[in-house]
């Protein structure tokens, strides 16, 4: 089907920024903190001059205001260029940003937005040990005090913290027998006298995660998102924000990224392996299936028809298919790709170093909500299937 022409001029426009103006050296730079921040703040900045940051945003923001159909040809036109992808400011322009705009006061959006615009950024406050893929558990405590809350708890998986400015935190406000109800939503300013952030080293010397310790810190009322009490539906607008666009950049990414994987076939002299054709022959099969899925997703969304599961279908696809994707390019560089050095943030394909971009591709069957969750999503709301007994146990298959 024919592009319409306004899409068509779009995507000609956005091409030929990328063209002058995307970074061509950015994969052999990013081998340091230092080096990652910088190209990610200078990337992020570049876009925002150029009006294609936050396509997503309303019209009266810089390059704000576009359709789905437009953010989709500007995400495909990024991928194609094979650009950075924007980890260091993800949580601000999605997260942080349609949280903000959906639930902050006109006071809230005026102060923060702009801000993020200018680079500053946030993190995610939500996983706490024991209470990861279940929110409801969480035990993080705010006590209310005159004009602040006072709070103390542990954060986890809070991805790129040593580098935020700010944390958008789900506290517990209250012991409720509905353990959603008794929590709260605050906006943490991360230099606040109290808080402490522990990066966690992952095995192949990635710092992509932080553990975030509050104790006794006084963060303002008028911090707050929503009512108190209101922190669950506040945290449902955050969790909500990614999907779709993201998706479907993560899946065109994969599918410009293939030619890695024909090259290496070639540099190893295995153009005459049946079997590694065989193999990459599945693997782009599967790679343009999830393209085409996501792209499917997206249609829908804009016209309205999207329905509960169809997302989740999509990212355990991605998820399954990256893992292929990255396994065959750690085989077929063979020991070579154990001696290259940790490459910082890499987030599945983003730094050709096949061993840390495999053992991250298991990130993504939990970032976003584990397989398990996204399985009980498709089985229960598209399927029909009955929920899961809560005390099954294995001697009930007998």
């Amino acid at each position: 089907m024919a592009e319409a022409p306004e899409l068509e001029t779009l995507r000609a426009e956005v091409r030929s920024w990328l063209d002058a103006n995307a970074p061509k050296t950015w994969r052999a730079e990013s081998v340091d903190s230092e080096a990652f921040f910088r190209i990610q703040r200078d990337w992020f900045l570049k876009l925002v001059e150029g009006g294609y940051a936050v396509p997503h945003w309303p019209a009266q923001w810089p390059g704000g205001g576009k359709s789905l159909a437009e953010q989709k040809v500007i995400y495909e036109e990024m991928a194609r260029a094979d650009t950075p992808r924007l980890l260091l400011s993800f949580v601000s322009t999605y997260h942080a940003a349609s949280t903000i705009l959906e639930w902050g006061s006109k006071e809230q959006q005026a102060l923060y937005l702009p801000a993020i615009l200018k680079g500053e950024t946030w993190c995610q406050g939500f996983s706490e040990p024991g209470a990861g893929s279940d929110l409801a558990a969480i035990r993080t405590r705010a006590e209310r005090r005159g004009d602040v809350y006072v709070v103390s708890g542990q954060k986890i998986w809070s991805t790129v913290a040593q580098y935020a400015d700010k944390c958008l935190l789900l506290v517990r406000t209250s012991q409720e027998k509905v353990k959603q109800a008794g929590q709260s939503f605050l906006l943490c300013d991360l230099k606040t006298p109290g808080i402490s952030i522990r990066p966690i080293n992952q095995i192949h010397g990635d710092e992509e995660f932080c553990e975030v310790f509050f104790d006794e810190v006084e963060i303002p009322v008028t911090e707050r998102l929503g009512e108190e009490g209101q922190g669950w539906a506040v945290a449902q607008a955050t969790l909500s924000s990614e999907r779709g666009l993201t998706l479907l950049e993560l899946s065109e990414r994969m599918r410009g990224a293939m030619w890695r994987i024909a090259k290496l076939i070639r540099d190893t002299g295995r153009l005459d392996d049946a079997g590694i054709l065989r193999d990459f022959g599945a693997l782009a099969t599967k790679v343009d299936a999830t393209c085409a899925m996501a792209d499917q997703f997206l249609t829908w969304r804009i016209a309205g028809e999207e329905q509960v599961g169809q997302a989740s279908l999509i990212k355990l696809t991605y998820s399954r298919v990256l893992r292929e994707f990255t396994l065959l390019g750690l085989r077929l560089e063979d020991m070579e790709s154990q001696y290259h050095l940790p490459i910082t943030f890499g987030g599945g394909m983003e730094t050709g170093n096949w061993m840390a971009d495999f053992m991250n591709s298991y990130a993504w069957t939990i970032a976003g909500g584990s397989d398990e969750v996204q399985r009980n999503i498709i089985s229960e709301r598209m399927l029909g299937m009955p929920r899961e007994p809560k005390n099954w146990t294995l001697g009930d298959a007998a």
